[in-house]
């Protein structure tokens, strides 16, 4: 499986991800303990241009972590025509013991990168640049989860099979699945429901009173909430099949690829929600938290609203 066209891709983006970010890494190690905004000496004016530097290396690394993501997911999606038994990147994914832990770790970075990526915006706005030792600070811890992704991304794609006989999407999501995913699947809908759409208008009323703690601490609740929600319910509406809950098939063509824009929505609006919490001169994150969450939450309830209006029941 190392030998497809887009796992090599994949792996010689992330080896040079390892190289150039570990050269961020030393920078940035140095910038942290060394770095006096107040200072006038030669090292100090090294440490600003060192800066510069580094925090290019790191931008650039995490801007196109950000688009190799979703190139990942096209690749376990294009590489499941040949394990047997998987029909989409749901087989794929479980066909090793760290795929699921990948996938995860790959949703925790990008959160994580994106923070940084705003951070950085913020610091190089001001002339002051404030936020120049805890940014790199930050990028020290980031750095380590980086290379924990890079090394289970190698170790996923070569520890694949193809003749061995892995599980489709179909049971991997179901009430009899034996996997932790199968004691979702006792959660009431109409309790998960409730836990949606109370959790997105709860977010709407804190964005008109401008608690920042409570709508952060809400948007970081609506992540998981809104994943549920949709292996558990949306997603049958988008399939019309009331055993169809795979997280990954609405990522391909027969659904207009609306998995894409679904989850660039809920990325979208759950990170600027969640930074007004801890990050400063974010302001504006209030109407883009509320604006890609709205999008997330239209949608899926048109998904139920025409299935009702063509059939006249719900699933």
């Amino acid at each position: 499986m190392l030998l497809t066209p887009e796992v090599l891709a994949i792996l010689v983006l992330n080896l040079l991800f390892g190289l150039f970010g570990a050269v961020a890494f030393v920078l940035s190690l140095r910038i942290f303990l060394k770095w006096d905004a107040d200072a006038t000496t030669p090292l100090q004016y090294t440490l600003e241009k060192q800066s510069f530097l580094a925090a290019t290396i790191i931008k650039y690394i995490f801007s196109v972590k950000v688009l190799l993501f979703a190139f990942f997911i096209f690749t376990l999606d294009k590489i499941s025509g040949v394990i047997t038994g998987a029909m989409c990147a749901a087989g794929v994914v479980d066909a090793t013991q760290s795929g699921m832990y990948l996938i995860a770790l790959k949703i925790i970075n990008l959160y994580l990168f994106a923070s940084w990526l705003k951070l950085h915006t913020i610091d190089m706005s001001d002339k002051n640049q404030p936020y120049t030792k805890l940014k790199f600070g930050l990028f020290l811890a980031f750095f380590l989860s980086l290379l924990l992704e890079l090394v289970l991304d190698f170790r996923m794609f070569q520890d694949m099979e193809i003749d061995k006989m892995v599980s489709c999407c179909g049971s991997i999501y179901s009430s009899s699945s034996t996997s932790a995913l199968s004691t979702l699947f006792k959660i009431d809908n109409s309790l998960l429901l409730l836990a949606f759409y109370g959790n997105y208008f709860l977010i709407l009323l804190f964005f008109f009173l401008k608690k920042k703690y409570l709508f952060s601490a809400l948007n970081t609740l609506f992540l998981p909430v809104s994943l549920i929600s949709l292996i558990l319910f949306f997603g049958t509406y988008i399939y019309e099949l009331p055993s169809h809950h795979c997280p990954f098939c609405f990522l391909q063509g027969d659904y207009h690829y609306v998995g894409y824009f679904l989850y660039i929505s809920l990325f979208l609006g759950t990170f600027h929600g969640m930074i007004i919490g801890f990050m400063p001169k974010v302001e504006n994150g209030y109407k883009i938290s509320l604006l890609f969450n709205s999008l997330y939450v239209i949608l899926l309830t048109l998904y139920v609203l025409f299935y009702y209006f063509k059939n006249g029941v719900f699933l």
